[in-house]
């Protein structure tokens, strides 16, 4: 099982393996991280490794580029394709994540097909709970492969097929009306495989008075595995891009900014977790990231997202 663990200030819930820390940094905040995974004494983390955010300087919205997909799917290697081509074309503005599950969730094209030489389950609940959602909802889905382009609402509906992504993330990244700004900091710890990610969040733009939710997702840089082609051949070298592997707080719309998050006007937000095996078993923190974004809790547009890499 995925073992990701995330806390933020006032969390209810509590592990027999971490300690409840009032951290000065900053200083109204009570959090709730997994200390045991500082190889150390916490105290030294906060007062030497706790980081401190200098003015951030970005101009540019960014855009994530959500691929529901499967390994079965015939027509989901030429989207896959696209959506990297994307990325490669604005590689600091456009992120994918491959969410493989369908509008019921777990479909024909995500099952695990052992005897059929698809042994990989790329499924996990966060992915699924968010694509049954949205198959029922704010539009719906019919089917793979369909994406968002963060999730702004292009002629009524939420999802698009692969033909329009390139012509909305032309129109996304033209306007680049910066409504929220975000920077991070990550410290990871290879011989306890755990990670401490801080977030700051700042709402730029007064007129956003919806609720702002919060979501930070683990993705898997590349796996090579099974994949039934567009020929419907077998591909057992396939390379499985941007896999989203699971929300860091196992809830599969984050949670919602409060005004207990707010310092100086901007919002904090902390996190622990422990860095995955990859889907094929192996290790390599270095072959994944973090996924960070901000979203309009009634209507689901995502305004700013950032890339943390794990190092």
């Amino acid at each position: 099982m995925l073992r990701l663990f995330a806390f933020s200030c006032l969390s209810l819930l509590v592990f027999t393996s971490c300690d409840r820390v009032t951290n000065a940094y900053p200083s109204t905040n009570a959090l709730e991280l997994d200390t045991a995974l500082y190889p150390g004494t916490w105290g030294d983390y906060l007062a030497n490794e706790w980081p401190s955010f200098t003015p951030n300087t970005n101009l540019n919205r960014n855009l994530l580029l959500e691929d529901f997909t499967g390994h079965l799917c015939i027509y989901c290697p030429a989207a896959a394709d696209l959506a990297h081509a994307l990325y490669e074309a604005n590689p600091s503005r456009v992120y994918p994540l491959s969410l493989h599950a369908g509008p019921t969730g777990i479909g024909d094209f995500q099952v695990v097909d052992v005897a059929g030489g698809y042994p990989l389950d790329f499924t996990n609940s966060d992915g699924i709970a968010i694509a049954q959602y949205f198959g029922a909802n704010d539009g719906g889905f019919i089917g793979n492969p369909r994406g968002t382009v963060s999730r702004i609402n292009n002629g009524g509906v939420l999802f698009q097929s692969p033909g329009a992504w390139t012509g909305m993330v032309a129109n996304a990244l033209a306007q680049n009306a910066l409504k929220v700004n975000m920077q991070s900091s990550l410290n990871y710890y290879p011989s306890t495989k755990g990670a401490f990610l801080h977030v700051e969040i700042e709402k730029l733009d007064p007129n956003l008075t919806n609720e702002l939710g919060i979501v930070a997702c683990i993705a898997e840089d590349s796996l090579v595995g099974d994949q039934k082609m567009g020929d419907n051949s077998h591909n057992t070298s396939y390379v499985h891009r941007d896999i989203h592997r699971g929300n860091l707080n196992n809830t599969p719309f984050g949670r919602t900014l409060t005004a207990s998050d707010l310092t100086n006007g901007k919002y904090y937000v902390n996190y622990s977790f422990v860095v995955p095996n990859q889907l094929d078993g192996a290790y390599n923190a270095s072959n994944m990231h973090v996924l960070v974004y901000v979203y309009d809790k009634i209507t689901w547009e995502i305004y700013q997202v950032i890339k943390q890499v794990i190092e």
